[in-house]
């Protein structure tokens, strides 16, 4: 269990093991300072019922050009002019960065290509994916990577066949991504910032590419269906277009990569859930949820004000970010009670978790990844009898993020 620091007060990804286990820190700052304004700028929430309010507040906004000016503002966009010569880096905004009507108009027209009834239907394929890269792991000396053999392959692959994507270079493609998905860290270096604006121009015309093939050749996949999906006569533009692909595409990897590495590992570390897992196949579709709420793939969430907003005894001013820690809302124990920092894949109402937001922007590709994570976990720790993390006493290779919460590499032997 998170012991509290009563010395913390503040966010602090700079405090030594924060990537390893940013749980103690949360658990601190929840109970000393569960609305603060953080060291890095933003206000920052830690509480699970102020966490879920504030997504589900229809007041809010995601549109950065709400933020009132201030000094720290002027000068992140004067160095994104200077190293991109785009002030914003807001080409082509996708869902994710509308407030509605907007956001409600590009969801219903994206939703009506990304439905349950697909995701249904994606199932006998994935279980083959899995069951191939599976075997490939088998074949590779009793020692493998779970990230490289399996938790990326597979969301990469379904995500690039519902879309339609051309084969391309996967190591290139996945760079792109890692490097795009950086700009949602509250800190970001300038290296981070160009490499984030290069990979995105590359990462569009891959996109545009892709589109104009599509138009010439339909094809029965998502991005032909995107291509002329309507709604009461409105449809994408190319910009548009272009922008919700690219969310599709980085989002429908990016975050189950980690789901499946996160949950293994945590697995691994709790022998006993692992060995509950394998036992029980009942529990297959719990455990994923309790998997998300116990390491959340996704740790914040952000909101802008646009008028004052009142949080337990705190009033935060208008025009300013609000970040609501995902992470900590999962481990609050004044919701999840006593045993919150516990590994329990029988726990009662586990589904409950924020790991896929809550509101209007709540994940649209929640169900698929639920899917991809609920064939991938168990049937490798069923496959592998043994599986066992192959360096136990290594420091975990973690990618070193702040919202997007994942591991680069996770060697096991397979027994």
């Amino acid at each position: 269990m998170s012991t509290v620091d009563p010395e913390i007060l503040s966010l602090n990804p700079f405090e030594p093991g924060y990537f390893a286990d940013p749980y103690a820190q949360y658990a601190g700052v929840r109970e000393t300072s569960p609305v603060h304004q953080s060291l890095l700028g933003p206000w920052v929430l830690f509480g699970h019922d102020d966490v879920l309010r504030v997504l589900r507040d229809p007041s809010l906004s995601v549109e950065e050009h709400n933020v009132a000016a201030n000094p720290l503002g002027e000068a992140m966009r004067a160095q994104l002019e200077e190293i991109t010569g785009d002030p914003a880096m807001d080409r082509n905004r996708s869902m994710l960065d509308l407030d509605p009507p907007d956001h409600d108009r590009l969801r219903r027209l994206v939703a009506k290509a990304f439905n349950p009834a697909m995701v249904r239907s994606l199932v006998p394929r994935i279980e083959a994916l899995v069951d191939e890269a599976l075997d490939g792991m088998a074949g590779r000396d009793e020692r493998a990577d779970v990230i490289k053999d399996l938790a990326f392959p597979l969301p990469f692959t379904v995500i690039s066949e519902m879309l339609g994507m051309p084969d391309g270079d996967r190591d290139r493609l996945r760079d792109w991504s890692h490097a795009m998905v950086k700009t949602l860290d509250p800190v970001i270096s300038p290296e981070e910032v160009r490499a984030a604006f290069d990979a995105s121009n590359l990462m569009i015309e891959h996109i545009r590419a892709a589109i104009d093939e599509k138009r010439h050749k339909p094809a029965d996949d998502l991005l032909t269906q995107l291509t002329v999906a309507e709604d009461e006569g409105d449809v994408l533009t190319e910009d548009e277009l272009i922008a919700q692909v690219a969310l599709l595409y980085i989002a429908g990897h990016e975050t189950t990569v980690n789901l499946i590495g996160n949950g293994t590992f945590a697995l691994l570390r709790h022998p006993d859930q692992l060995e509950r897992l394998r036992a029980d196949p009942s529990l297959d579709e719990h455990a994923i949820e309790e998997l998300l709420r116990f390491d959340s793939p996704v740790q914040f969430s952000r909101r802008i004000t646009v008028a004052p907003l009142e949080v337990r005894d705190v009033t935060i001013d208008a025009g300013v970010f609000v970040l609501t820690c995902l992470g900590s809302a999962n481990r609050d124990p004044e919701f999840w009670g006593p045993t919150a920092d516990d590994l329990d894949l029988g726990r009662e109402g586990a589904a409950q978790h924020v790991s896929f937001g809550s509101g209007v922007h709540h994940c649209l590709g929640a169900a698929l990844a639920r899917v991809e994570a609920r064939v991938a976990i168990p049937t490798l720790v069923r496959r592998f009898p043994e599986l066992a993390l192959a360096d136990p006493g290594a420091e975990p290779a973690w990618n070193g993020r702040i919202v997007l919460r994942g591991l680069d590499r996770l060697p096991v032997t397979l027994g």
